[in-house]
């Protein structure tokens, strides 16, 4: 990619308070407390998704609601009303601090619900935190982990009987309690910035590890879990998946009449109760679906970084991954949509132009380049040939 293409890195997410600007209007991110909505909430922003925006709505990484497409002039409206939702923040930056992901599967007044209830109101009020606006806890004490796949700077996870807080890309942890377990993880993200963990406001855990590794007191073992978010129906409900992490407003409506709505970091929704889900627009019901290998941003024209649109070719592909693979389309070299290393990875170069990485980044050496969006439809055989 030439210097003149870089994709500009803004270091930071957007917010509802401090939105960012893409292709198709203000991005919103509503981060709702403990990564849920009660059914009124959940048709109160599907309504004003479709009042103030484009009426799309995106799941992120972080297991925070998107709004897109919205008019600026409306965002001031926009907030009051989420405000009346119960679903805006004080301030910006209490906002950004409270960044707290949690495992969906809890249980009210288990380790997981009380843990990141204690967490979220710390952060809050810790107004003296300079926190990078990437930084985020994960709070994850089920009987077996299942977000050490997805990415955090600190996490608070279970270890047989014990509850461990670690420090991402740290073999070893921390025992704490859950009585201890917050203000052990804000002093943890105190060392992290008296480390020099952020310089010039940004910074992840995982590269300051890699540099000087964990504190004295981290030496308890971690256990490794592996796990793998499929939709279908789970203890609590049934969890839905949502094609590129992206739906119609008003499937979030329709889907707030089957019970209250958990946000997953898996770009699933796990309806409260729900014995089954009807195929409503942007759900994947199916744990065979082929799109479920697949990855792909929000491209153009909706992201002003993208130098093609993605969706269409990734759709379009998706049945030709081959199983146990996933294929990542990516807009530019960022990577957004899936930071690490992918099997297949199509990074585009320009319009409807792609090069094709294997088991890297989307900024990585590509294998082949200026692959058209229609050569790799008429052949997607380019895609493994030779591997």
């Amino acid at each position: 990619m030439s210097a003149a293409a870089e994709p500009k890195v803004y270091g930071w997410c957007p917010g509802a308070l401090r939105p960012m600007m893409s292709g198709d209007g203000l991005v919103v991110r509503v981060r709702a407390p403990l990564g849920k909505l009660s059914a009124a909430q959940a048709r109160g922003v599907a309504r004003l998704s479709e009042k103030f925006g484009n009426g799309l709505l995106d799941i992120s990484a972080r297991a925070n609601l998107q709004m897109r497409g919205i008019r600026e002039d409306a965002h001031g409206q926009l907030i009051e009303a989420l405000r009346d939702l119960g679903l805006i923040d004080k301030d910006a930056s209490a906002e950004t601090r409270r960044n707290v992901l949690l495992a969906p599967f809890w249980q009210k007044g288990d380790d997981t619900h009380a843990i990141a209830n204690g967490l979220s109101a710390a952060l809050t009020a810790a107004a003296d935190l300079a926190l990078p606006g990437k930084f985020g806890f994960a709070v994850d004490c089920g009987e077996t982990p299942v977000l050490q796949g997805t990415a955090a700077d600190i996490r608070i996870e279970r270890a047989g009987e014990t509850l461990i807080l670690r420090a991402d890309g740290a073999e070893t942890g921390q025992t704490v309690t859950r009585e201890s377990a917050v203000s052990e993880a804000l002093a943890l993200a105190r060392w992290f910035l008296d480390q020099g963990g952020a310089p010039e406001g940004r910074g992840r855990m995982h590269r300051l590890i890699a540099r000087r590794g964990p504190p004295a007191a981290h030496a308890a073992p971690v256990e490794t879990a592996g796990f793998t978010a499929k939709p279908g129906a789970v203890s609590a409900g049934t969890l839905a998946a949502l094609e590129f992490g992206q739906m119609p407003a008003a499937t979030l409506a329709q889907l707030a009449e089957h019970g209250e709505i958990r946000l997953t970091p898996w770009r699933m929704l796990l309806v409260e109760g729900a014995g089954t889900l009807p195929p409503l627009p942007g759900l994947i019901l199916d744990a065979t679906d082929p799109r479920l290998q697949v990855v792909a941003c929000t491209g153009a024209p909706g992201c002003l970084q993208a130098l093609s649109s993605t969706r269409d070719l990734a759709r379009d592909l998706a049945a030709h991954v081959p199983a146990g693979t996933k294929l990542h389309v990516s807009g530019c070299g960022k990577g957004c949509a899936c930071p690490g290393p992918a099997p297949l990875t199509l990074t585009a170069t320009g319009e409807n132009e792609f090069s094709l990485i294997r088991h890297g980044t989307a900024a990585d050496q590509p294998l082949k380049t200026h692959l058209s969006a229609d050569a790799l439809r008429a052949a997607p055989e380019l895609l493994t040939e030779g591997s």
